[in-house]
């Protein structure tokens, strides 16, 4: 699954940790999704989204091995 969380954390100024602490996760977690080492379950990803006053689809997008799809 593809995401645009660091771009957006960064634009907002704010660091993993900052990030981690208003979505009540460790910077570890933050990292990994952002790496995309980790997907999150829908309460944080709502939270996440919540953050950035954005939708959960504008911060992640699922590839093709996510939804099954060849492209």
């Amino acid at each position: 699954m593809e995401n645009t969380l660091a771009r957006r954390r960064m634009a907002a100024g704010l660091s993993q940790e900052d990030l981690a602490a208003r979505t009540g996760v460790s910077r570890q977690t933050i990292n990994a999704i952002e790496r995309g080492r980790y997907e999150p379950r829908l309460a944080l990803a709502f939270r996440l989204a919540e953050t950035f006053a954005c939708r959960i689809e504008d911060l992640f997008t699922p590839d093709a091995e996510t939804t099954g799809r060849d492209g």
